[in-house]
This record gives structure tokens, sequence and C-alpha cells, in this order.
């Protein structure tokens, strides 16, 4: 009894001497996810656009009412100030999920972007393809006119609300990659990208036709709200087609990542998008932490050919420091394994007359071979160029010594 009692006041001690404690905030490092229910998946640096972990990222696929985001930031971007929109009878006659708008009733755009992103309505996206673009085939160019301007090279969208469907272009489609290229583009990068998350953030919403006949209540279902700590935004989907789909952003403690998901499983598994989609935040936070890569480089002094070296103007040949234009900090999100490459490359002579300033060579830095900055080497003064026009002065100066 005497020694139980002595081994009990052992363990007390060191739990509350703090031995073997991992400091506060302190986040131990995680393996890279090899079990994932998704068939395509995507944890992207959403400052950077850089992959951080891919499984079949680049493997076209369809991708349901992920595609709603780009409906969403369309819409935002190209709406008139307090917009009307009407319903047609081809928008009130789309399949569930809807809102249940009827032919010719009348919306505010601005609400009806509630229903799309909260309740994923496949009816209001079409009332506010046509409200924006007149047709869902014009809105569509718009949609394709984005995804290519963004660099997404491998989708392709035929509807506003990703119901499965192809046109001449082919089947309505993206890679986890796009996805999350263009969940980018809606929280980093477009001019309303402040609308967009207080849309998709909103927990409830309710609002009512132009005329106020019928109300409507919306319910925000993006469980990964509540799911963890930094969680910004996201949008669900599903097709028989393209299965559970899912597209998230979580910024923590200055870092915001994002994650694509692709056929993450089909009835019953309505929940696998949720535990691939912490794995893969989970496995970023533990991960990546931002480093300043910025390093002073040694330079070599360039040669100068045709050129006057003023304190010694019988030298035809000399160099001149060089030094890089626009130094500062340069910040990357780095696993504690991964390094910056820099390359210096600086000209091997420049010729007369040189300006302070003027371009000598480059220092670029990479990373996995792919270029993340680059600065210009420039010259560090001017330099006469050895002419007629000099000569004739130098020669007039001997003589008149």
């Amino acid at each position: 009894m005497k020694k139980k009692m002595i081994v009990c006041s052992l363990v007390i001690c060191l739990l509350f001497s703090g031995i073997g404690n991992i400091p506060v905030g302190a986040e131990e490092n995680v393996e890279a996810p090899e079990q994932l229910y998704a068939r395509s998946a995507v944890l992207m640096d959403a400052d950077s656009g850089r992959v951080l972990f891919g499984k079949e990222e680049q493997e076209i696929r369809p991708m349901a009412s992920t595609t709603k985001i780009m409906t969403c930031i369309l819409a935002l971007e190209n709406q008139k100030e307090g917009q009307v929109v009407t319903a047609s009878a081809y928008a009130a006659g789309r399949p569930k999920v809807r809102l249940g708008v009827k032919d010719q009733e009348q919306f505010y755009l601005k609400d009806l972007l509630y229903s799309l992103m909260l309740e994923s309505h496949n009816d209001s996206a079409v009332v506010i393809a046509e409200g924006i673009a007149g047709t869902v085939e014009e809105f569509a160019k718009l949609m394709n006119g984005k995804a290519e301007e963004l660099g997404c090279s491998d989708t392709h969208f035929v509807t506003p609300n990703g119901l499965d469907d192809s046109d001449e272009g082919g089947v309505h489609s993206t890679t986890a990659r796009d996805l999350a290229l263009i969940m980018r583009y809606c929280i980093m990068q477009s001019p309303c990208r402040e609308e967009f998350l207080e849309i998709t953030r909103t927990k409830n919403y309710q609002f009512s036709d132009v005329q106020g006949n019928r109300s409507f209540s919306c319910v925000n279902h993006n469980a990964f709200l509540d799911m963890m700590e930094g969680a910004l935004t996201g949008k669900t989907g599903f097709t028989s087609d393209a299965g559970y789909c899912y597209v998230g952003a979580l910024e923590r403690d200055g870092r915001t990542f994002i994650v694509a998901l692709l056929a993450c499983g089909w009835p019953n598994n309505k929940s696998y998008k949720w535990a691939d989609t912490r794995k893969l935040m989970e496995y970023g936070i533990a991960n990546y932490q931002y480093r300043d890569v910025w390093e002073e480089v040694e330079l070599p002094k360039v040669e100068i050919e045709k050129g006057v070296e003023e304190k010694k103007p019988y030298e035809t040949k000399f160099k001149i420091p060089v030094h890089v234009e626009g130094k500062e900090e340069i910040p990357v999100l780095l696993r504690a394994d991964e390094n910056v490459e820099i390359k210096t490359e600086v000209k091997d002579s420049l010729t007369a007359p040189v300006r302070e300033g003027d371009a000598a060579g480059r220092v670029r830095y990479l990373l996995q071979g792919e270029e993340i900055a680059s600065y210009e080497v420039v010259a560090g003064r001017d330099v006469r160029e050895r002419d007629l026009n000099w000569a004739l002065l130098w020669i007039t100066r001997l003589a008149l010594l």
C-alpha cells in the first residue's frame, strides 16, 4: 500500500513539475497523409499558389457544386448596384437542391448569392447566371474566361451550378489543383474577396422576393466553419458522377491553406470529406512555417569594354562593381527539410557607355526548380564611352598641360 502511494505521489509531482510538457502553441510534425478517401486532393499555400501536397491533383474530374464559388465571385464582380433578376422557366425547372423560384419571379441578386452559397440552390445559380450574362451559355463563357486567366488549363465549365453536363467543349470538370486556384482567387486576389468571405461565412440569412410575396430562409451547411480554428470559407458538392467534393480555406498564424477534394466518396460516406480536410489542414499547420530566404550574395565585378576609367584613362579594360536592385525580405512557406536554391546570373562584360542602374544580370530564388523570386543585378556607377569626343578632349588636356 505504501509503495502504491509513493508511485502515485511521484506521478503527480512529474505532472505538475512540467517535465515532458510541450510548450503552449508548439506543434509536432505530422507525416504527409498516405491514406485519403478522395481520389484527387490538394493542399495549397494560398499566398503563393504552391501545391504543398497533391494526390492525382491534375486528374480531370467533375466537381459538382464546388462550381458555385466561381459563379459567386463572377456575380459579385459583375453585378450592378441593387440589381434585380428575374427567374426564367428554365431556372424554375432546375432539379433539387433548389430554392423553388417561380417563372417571372423577381429577386435582388445579392439575396440569391446567399441561397447559392449557403444552401447550394441549383435554380438560384441559373437565375444569377442569366441575370449577369443573359443566358447560361454566355455565363459559362465568362466562367471559362476567368479560369483561363487564373491558369486553370484543365477546367471546363458548362453550368453555373455544377450539375453533371457537357457541351462541344467537353464535360463540366476541373482538377483538384485548378479548384484550389479558383478558391485562391476568391479569397486572396479578387477585388470582391471580402464580400465573398462575408457571404460564405454567414450562418443564417433571410430574404423575400422583390414584391414581398414569399419569404425564404437559408442555413449554412459548411460544417468546416465550426470544425477547425481559423476556418475561413468553403463549399461542398455532390452529384452521382462527381461524388462528394469540397474546397475550403483556413488561416492560422498568418498562414492560409486551401484544401480541394474531388471524388471523396459516394453515399453513404458523406463525412469522408471532413476527415480528409482535417487531415490535410493539420498536416499543413504542423509542417509549414514562413522563413525569410533572402541572402546577401557575393557578386563578381563586371568588365567594361570601350569605356573610360577616369582615374586611369590609359587602361582600356577594367571592372566595376554591381549590386542587387531592390533588396527585401523573401518570406516563403517551407517545410523544415525544404531549402531555396539561389542562382546568380551576371554578365561577363558591359559595353560603354554605362549608366548607374543599367541591367547587368539577375539573382534568382528557386524552390523545387520553380522561380519564386527574382532581382535585377545593376551597374554600380556610370562609365563614359571611349569615343572620338573623349579622345579629342583628352588630347586637348594634354596639349594644355
